[in-house]
C-alpha cells in the first residue's frame, strides 16, 4: 500500500494550508489514517487521526486550528490547517493502517511534505 502526499509549502502565519494523502494499491479496508509530524531535532508527533467511522484525535497544540477528514471511497485523508504557527513548521507524514487485499495487516507512511511557517 503506497501513501502520496500533496498540498505542502510556505505560508505566513495566521494562513491556511490544506494537505491531502491518497492510499493506493492492493487494499481491503483502511482503519485509521492520520498525519504526523517530525520538526528539525524533535521526534515524530501525531497531528490528528481518524478512524474509518469518523472518530477524530488531535493532538492538544492543534485542536481548534486543524481539521483532519476522509473520502472513504477515495481512500484519501485530509487535513485543513488554519491560523498556522511558525512553531507549526515540519515534515508531514501519512500514515493508514488496515487490511490488503491478501487480508495481511499494513501500516503505511507516505513519503512527506514540508510545511513552512513564516512569522
Amino acid at each position: 500500500v503506497q501513501l502520496v502526499e500533496s498540498g505542502g509549502g510556505l505560508v505566513q502565519a495566521g494562513g491556511s494550508l490544506r494537505l491531502s494523502c491518497a492510499a493506493s494499491g492492493s487494499i481491503f479496508s483502511i482503519n485509521t489514517m492520520g498525519w504526523y509530524r517530525q520538526a528539525p531535532g524533535k521526534q515524530r508527533e501525531l497531528v490528528a487521526r481518524i478512524s474509518s467511522g469518523g472518530n477524530t484525535n488531535y493532538a492538544d497544540s492543534v485542536k481548534d486550528r486543524f481539521t483532519i477528514s476522509r473520502d472513504n471511497a477515495k481512500n484519501t485523508v485530509y487535513l485543513q490547517m488554519n491560523s498556522l504557527k511558525p512553531e507549526d513548521t515540519a515534515v508531514y507524514y501519512c500514515n493508514a493502517g488496515g487490511l490488503a487485499a491478501t487480508m495481511r495487516a499494513f501500516s503505511s507512511w507516505g513519503q512527506g511534505t514540508q510545511v513552512t511557517v513564516s512569522s
